[in-house]
């Protein structure tokens, strides 16, 4: 028994040629800096000094490595840092779950006029000086919790729950579990939550890039070196760690203004590790996650 393939079109062909080729030059544009600062960072101070590095190490050297890993600073930066992104992505999905997940039901009354409401905070903020002052007043300055509260939850992520919780989950589900006498909070645990996968590692990479990248809340409200998140540490590092010294010390300030330059990559590398390796884990739901958050029925 034979089989007969369909043709396709010429036209579709050649789309399909004219996507892929337009998809591997945007590999390519991403690819180069990660390359570039990669090399870098393994490459000696010298080399890179005099710019002879470009996508392959030159002059192989681990010396900005040990010099980013033996500062005390940094492993205390990290150590922040892994607790911000982990405490602050469980109680940001958490509470995001937990506003998303009635919005959702039809039943419940008045649900429009707080999604309207959550949509106008999204628009328009009272500013820094009111936010900063209900911090204060609230007693979180300086406390690790002026990290992990203030910016819990993020409306577009709320949107993006409530979207697929309405969208995703058949009704039928919800009627059977209350015919056999369940909760909402059984609903939510036992039926909504276990079929909600894709979405919650959506929002766990959503709110882990945002506590990993965030500096300007640390900047603000936090006083205390030992509660610095790792990116404040890079800063301070790479903007107000200058070399000093005098005309006896020159040759040693040289090396610390090439080591310098050198450290930047290895710090960009150092802090962005994390995030590249959980990405990958998730990458496979967030295309979805993202394409049902589109749909704002």
């Amino acid at each position: 028994m034979s089989t007969t393939k369909i043709r396709e079109p010429f036209r579709d062909r050649m789309s399909l040629i004219v996507i892929k080729l337009m998809l591997a030059v945007v590999l390519v544009l991403v690819l180069m800096p990660l390359v570039y600062i990669v090399a870098n960072s393994f490459s000696s101070p010298p080399a890179v000094n005099a710019g002879r590095v470009s996508f392959w190490p030159v002059e192989f050297s681990l010396e900005a490595y040990r010099a980013a890993l033996s500062n005390s600073e940094v492993l205390t930066g990290y150590y922040n840092s892994l607790i911000y992104a982990i405490a602050g992505t469980a109680i940001s999905v958490s509470l995001t779950v937990a506003i998303a997940y009635p919005l959702s039901r039809k039943t419940f009354f008045g649900r429009n006029v707080i999604m309207t409401v959550l949509i106008f905070t999204m628009l328009f903020s009272g500013g820094l000086i009111p936010t900063y002052m209900v911090v204060n007043n609230l007693g979180l300055l300086d406390t690790r919790w002026a990290m992990l509260l203030p910016g819990a939850i993020g409306v577009w992520q709320v949107i993006i729950a409530r979207t697929f919780f309405a969208n995703s989950i058949p009704d039928e589900l919800y009627e059977a579990a209350m015919l056999d006498g369940a909760s909402e909070l059984r609903v939510l645990r036992s039926v909504v939550l276990p079929l909600s996968k894709p979405l919650l590692a959506v929002l766990a990479l959503m709110y882990t890039v945002y506590q990993w990248n965030s500096y300007f809340d640390a900047l603000v409200y936090l006083k205390d070196p030992d509660l610095f998140p790792l990116q404040i540490v890079l800063r301070n590092i790479l903007i107000l760690n200058t070399p000093r010294g005098g005309a006896g010390d020159l040759a040693q300030s040289m090396h610390q203004i090439q080591l310098a330059n050198v450290l930047r990559y290895a710090l960009i590398v150092i802090s962005s590790l994390p995030v590249l390796i959980i990405y990958p884990f998730v990458a496979r739901y967030f295309t979805k996650g993202v394409m049902v958050g589109a749909v704002k029925g």
